[in-house]
């Protein structure tokens, strides 16, 4: 055991003016990029070590990370079983450094290492570490001093800013110190409720790089700024970015058959806390960020909200034979979950399995959101394979997880929506029973996979869609999971909405695993012909089960999110695992609007009703007019059961709200082959029914009164609103 000193460094002392000369000043202000950790407001004068040819002193060892402060720059690290850290500067664009200044022992309170370097410019220089400890990897510790660290904490990582080239690929990863003087104004969050969103899920640079987004500056940041108008002409009210924390798209990069394939999806981080600087139109040496927040504030004004998707769940270190650059060479045996012989636990199928709930990774992980959230004003998180989020340190699922616990009760998280993939790569499925505290909503897997069976024609599925479409009340209670299910039927994993309807089978050939990579259970119907053809039957099929789908979504309760491009039919060629392909296999063919411009107006119009009827949203009432809240219906028109038919649905909203009235909405659903004649359900002798959608048609017909029944077409989507 190393014993030290209370009080690290020398005492302060405060000097008279006229000494200045010979001291350095350090005004101990918590600088505005950092944690306010109840720092002193006064200036003190302290007489400064000499470490190498820098002044040097204890630093502020609850903030950590690199941050400037007036005069230099405050360096904090910490490890559990190290001996002792080194701290490198880089000239920038160099990978040997100028500079190593180990840090003095004395400056070391329990195990963290802090030192303040002074006269030392944020855009002169880049950084990194290097640790020494004990090597036992049967114990999991495998320190090795050769080995350069990005900080665990780095604001902004090096080398990655031009995607596809110069990337160090997990080796000589350097940091930058930023600073953050963004001027948000008094603009404030839009704070949707729940019940209110319409998610739109998208990749950063796959939305604009094709030539077709007409964008002055595509897959960026940017690029997507421009095309908000866009967004809002739609009706979308938030937008989930896949990955944009820092990730190495050079890891695994291959080359088959002539194709570059890259880690172009970005689920595997390389830094929590710092934005993908490949995402930006520009060089943003030392204010990383800046196009970011610009678009985030761009979103805001337009009462858009913007969230994260997050990767918890591992890091780009892999296994024992993956890059060594970080978590690593800290502490591996902490931030990595480990089998007793110092394997790794691979419940991410991505090599590693982050340590969530040990007290060290779990503090890691709020103080990034808590940063994302004020630094960025980020408005939600979904968390990719969230179930890992919930395991304890020997893998196995735990009763009551605190790092789910203190996100659900964080102060600073309180108004941020916290959304789970409910399982992961290990087995552990917990869709309709995620750890909740009544604030963690989930991807809902079971309304994806009802909804597409269903939508399809197999038999037997009409009870279960029933129960997707009134929000899941078999798995979510709405009095204690409220606005709990996320409901999707495509997202970026997967088929998209028309190759769901043009492809039986996945086509990933071009992956270059012969296949056999993405999933194979993909609920998904051809209509008659394997991928493209001029069959206008065939074609005229398919767009009409894609109006069904969107109907469908659209009159769930729940929170509906769908992916970008569905709206005007964007294929991918029927790839459902296109995590490689940085081509227009992945990128939005934005031909194709005006291509299928009728879906995206058919898209546009199921947003607004969705939003003009809060009776599909939310539980108004008790009901109305003598009707439950919701109910089932047959053909026959009677509450309760689908009768003879279970490829028929009948769903009834009703519910009345002050200055709106009492209001019924009534969802048809047939995804039988042959027509059906159907009973309305009986309203009082004061109101009647309107048609206002019938996926028939390839355009939105006239509203017209209907009385008595209706005929509903084969596979096809009729939609009533009473009044």
């Amino acid at each position: 055991m190393r014993l030290h000193s209370k009080v690290a460094g020398p005492a302060r002392k405060e000097f008279p003016v006229e000494n200045q000369d010979k001291l350095t000043a350090q005004t101990a202000v918590s600088p505005a990029s950092a944690p306010t950790v109840g720092l002193p407001r006064t200036i003190h004068l302290v007489p400064m070590d000499h470490l190498n040819g820098f002044d040097v002193r204890p630093g502020f060892y609850e903030i950590n990370g690199a941050t400037a402060i007036p005069g230099g720059v405050n360096f904090t690290v910490h490890s559990h079983g190290a001996t002792s850290i080194e701290l490198l500067l880089f000239r920038r664009g160099e990978d040997e450094p100028y500079a190593v200044l180990p840090f003095p022992e004395r400056y070391r309170i329990g195990n963290v290492y802090s030192m303040i370097v002074f006269k030392l410019n944020i855009e002169d220089f880049e950084y990194a570490y290097r640790v020494d400890g004990p090597y036992e990897p049967d114990k999991g510790r495998i320190f090795d001093k050769s080995k350069y660290l990005l900080d665990p904490y780095a604001k902004a990582v090096t080398g990655q800013s031009e995607w596809g080239s110069s990337s160090p690929r997990g080796q000589h990863y350097k940091a930058r110190v930023v600073k953050d003087d963004f001027d948000w104004g008094d603009l404030e969050s839009p704070l949707i409720p729940m019940e209110d969103l319409v998610i739109y899920e998208l990749h950063v640079r796959g939305f604009t790089k094709d030539g077709s987004s007409g964008v002055k500056h595509p897959g960026t940041f940017a690029g997507l700024m421009e095309k908000l108008p866009y967004l809002k002409e739609l009706g979308i009210n938030a937008i989930e970015l896949m990955p944009i924390f820092e990730f190495d798209e050079m890891q695994d990069y291959r080359e088959e058959g002539g194709q570059k394939l890259y880690n172009y999806w970005g689920y595997s981080t390389v830094s929590f806390f710092a934005p993908n600087t490949s995402y930006t139109a520009s060089l943003e040496f030392n204010r990383e960020g800046t196009e970011l927040k610009n678009l985030i504030l761009a979103c805001h004004q337009l009462g858009m909200e913007v969230y994260l998707d997050v990767v918890f769940n591992h890091t780009a270190e892999g296994n024992e034979r993956g890059p060594f650059f970080s978590f690593k060479g800290f502490d591996n045996n902490i931030y990595y979950l480990l089998t007793p012989d110092g394997k790794y636990y691979n419940f991410s199928g991505c090599g590693n399995t982050l340590n969530c709930n040990h007290p060290i990774v779990h503090q890691m992980i709020m103080n990034c959101l808590r940063y994302w959230v004020t630094t960025y004003r980020v408005d939600g998180f979904r968390f990719d394979l969230a179930s890992i989020l919930g395991r304890n340190e020997d893998g196995s699922p735990m009763n009551k997880p605190p790092l789910l616990q203190a996100m659900a009760f964080d102060p600073i998280l309180g108004d941020v929506k916290l959304i789970a993939e409910a399982w992961d790569a290990g087995g552990l499925y917990q869709v309709g029973s995620f750890p909740s505290w009544n604030r963690w909503a989930e991807w809902n897997g079971r309304y994806r996979d009802d909804m597409r069976r269903y939508l399809k024609g197999d038999q037997g599925f009409a009870q279960a869609a029933a129960l997707r479409i009134i929000g899941s009340r078999d798995m979510y209670d709405p009095n204690g999971r409220k606005d709990a299910s996320v409901n999707f039927i495509t997202c970026h994993d997967g088929f998209t909405l028309w190759d769901l309807f043009s492809y039986n089978e996945k086509h990933n050939e071009r992956n270059g695993w012969d296949n056999t990579d993405g999933a194979s259970d993909n609920n998904s119907w051809n209509c008659g012909a394997e991928g493209e053809t001029g069959d206008y039957g065939i074609n005229a099929l398919r767009r009409r089960m894609c109006r069904n789908a969107f109907a469908l979504l659209m009159c769930s309760r729940g929170i509906p999110m769908f992916l970008a491009g569905d709206e005007f039919s964007n294929t991918q060629f029927g790839n459902n695992n296109a995590y490689c392909q940085d081509n227009i296999t992945s990128w939005l063919d934005w031909t194709l609007l005006e291509k299928n411009r009728g879906m995206f107006e058919f898209f546009r119009y199921m947003i607004r009703f969705r939003k003009e009827h809060r009776v599909l949203r939310a539980n108004v009432s008790d009901g109305c007019w003598g009707l439950p809240d919701v109910g089932f219906y047959g053909v026959n028109g009677h509450c309760g059961g689908f009768g003879e038919h279970d490829r028929y649905v009948g769903v009834l909203f009703t519910g009345g709200e002050r200055g709106v009235g009492p209001q019924a909405v009534y969802v048809a659903s047939n995804a039988w082959w042959e027509e059906l004649y159907v009973h309305l359900p009986e309203l009082p002798a004061s109101a009647n029914w309107t048609l206002v959608v019938d996926t028939w048609e390839e355009t939105i017909p006239a509203p017209r009164s209907v009385s008595g029944g209706f005929t509903i077409r084969p596979r096809s989507v009729m939609v009533f609103v009473g009044r």
